[in-house]
């Protein structure tokens, strides 16, 4: 004896299923068209009866209406399909919000693990890998459109002494506070990027030079309340701007370069710290300063 063996359907995709629904949802339409036609015409033809076949009727001795029954009967059957259909359009109707209420609660989940995919947990901010993605994209469009592309890096200074004298919430707010003010000094367009720890990035498509220090300025001095205590939040910066034959990987380089450079030039007091023409060490002395606790 031989087994029957039992092949698995395999699953339909919830694509299948509502593709299934709209294809059984046109075929009632068109089934509507059709008896709705013929309805229109049975109708047409009880009401033309009477007129057509009066004369024929009285001299072959034929009721008018046994024909006109037949008619309205087929109208009445026709109606009575069209119920049922009804109901059947109805249950598809059903079947279909169902299914794109479903549709819109696993978008709605997808956007959610994006977001968290994406975005760095406790300020907010892009995390890094969304930023080397994004650079590289905006450093591949500048190459093709030579538009301006710019980078800044921002490194919070004695950060380890906000961590050691208040304790890690501190660091903490002093990191949102922080993010929430990069996010405010710039464009819709601008993509900021928590690189990891205390260091940030900020990605400037179409941002040409001189519109830097506008950026840099509406940043400020950010400062938290902990305690009965205002605590400054210190920074420095590195740029750099997108030059020919540039990489992402190349301009974060040139930019860490500034900003450490700038860090040992406010050290030394020197100014030599670096010939970039995107170095400034007395626009940089501005964001890092020991930072400040006050009563």
């Amino acid at each position: 004896m031989i087994d029957s063996i039992h092949v698995d359907t395999p699953e339909r995709s919830d694509h299948e299923i509502f593709q299934e629904s709209i294809a059984e949802l046109d075929r009632i339409v068109r089934t509507s068209h059709r008896t709705t036609i013929v309805q229109i015409a049975a109708v047409l033809a009880a009401i033309a009866a009477p007129l057509v076949m009066g004369d024929i009727a009285s001299q072959h001795h034929v009721g008018i209406v046994p024909v006109v029954d037949g008619i309205c009967l087929l109208v009445l059957t026709l109606l009575a399909y069209d119920l049922a259909r009804h109901s059947r359009t109805k249950s598809v109707r059903d079947r279909l919000a169902k299914q794109l209420k479903i549709a819109v609660k696993q978008r709605i989940r997808a956007d959610k693990l994006y977001d968290l995919s994406i975005l760095d947990p406790l300020t907010g901010l892009h995390n890094r890998r969304f930023g080397e993605q994004r650079l590289a994209e905006e450093v591949a469009r500048s190459e093709r459109n030579s538009d301006p592309l710019a980078v800044l890096l921002l490194d919070l200074d004695y950060f380890k002494e906000i961590n050691d004298q208040f304790g890690h919430a501190a660091g903490d707010m002093a990191l949102k506070e922080f993010s929430r003010r990069l996010k405010r000094a710039i464009r819709a367009c601008d993509i900021p990027v928590r690189i990891g720890g205390d260091e940030f990035l900020i990605i400037l498509p179409e941002c040409p030079r001189e519109k830097i220090d506008a950026i840099l300025e509406r940043i400020g001095s950010p400062e938290i309340r902990l305690n009965h205590q205002v605590i400054s939040i210190r920074y420095s910066v590195g740029r750099a701007h997108y030059q020919t034959c540039d990489t992402s990987q190349t301009m974060l380089e040139r930019a860490d370069q500034i900003l450490y450079a700038e860090k040992a030039a406010r050290r030394n007091d020197d100014g030599t710290g670096t010939t970039n023409p995107d170095f400034n060490p007395n626009q940089a002395a501005v964001y890092d300063r020991p930072p400040t606790f006050r009563a």
